[in-house]
């Protein structure tokens, strides 16, 4: 029982401090600050299909890098529970996603959607830019359909070979 709160809160944290590090190098490399932001650290949303420890993990490291990336607290709030709830609704989704790679494309759909709704209204009224609604909710699904559903779908066929190792406690 004990290895088992271990193992969740090493996966949680290790996953906030990934999702920390990939977005400030997105930021350094300036592909998060364009109208279509395309940040590294969003593939990491479909690691709720392997653990539940992603969960609080992505919703911390979300937080941390957008405090230390300078965005106003607006963009920290929002922006966070965007990611939390994406989080939560890959894991809802990741028994219907078993098996074949066309039920997988299924676990980007709650990042996606989330962040479409939610980030347009704080570039809006928390940034100022003065787009339309429409067009900051397209641009920024386009750039979550590349982060989450491109590079999060590369992910999850690398990490499936990788599954029983890495997210399930082992017994020594």
């Amino acid at each position: 029982m004990q290895n088992k709160k271990v193992l969740y809160l090493t996966q949680a944290a290790m996953i906030a401090a990934l999702y920390v590090v990939l977005t400030l190098i997105a930021n350094a490399l300036g592909l998060a600050n364009q109208a279509i932001q395309l940040r590294f650290s969003e593939a990491l949303t479909i690691l709720p299909f392997f653990t539940p420890a992603a969960i609080p993990g992505l919703f911390i490291g979300c937080i941390i890098s957008n405090l230390m990336a300078g965005g106003i607290m607006l963009d920290v709030i929002f922006g966070s529970i965007a990611t939390l709830i994406g989080a939560f609704g890959t894991y809802a989704l990741r028994q219907a996603a078993q098996g074949k790679f066309v039920r997988r494309t299924l676990l980007a759909i709650p990042p996606v959607a989330a962040n479409t709704i939610i980030v347009p209204f704080v570039l809006k009224y928390g940034y100022g830019i003065p787009t339309s609604m429409l067009f900051n909710a397209f641009t920024v699904c386009i750039g979550e359909v590349l982060s989450c559903g491109v590079l999060g779908l590369l992910l999850i066929a690398v990490l499936e070979k990788y599954r029983n190792v890495i997210f399930t406690p082992q017994n020594s």
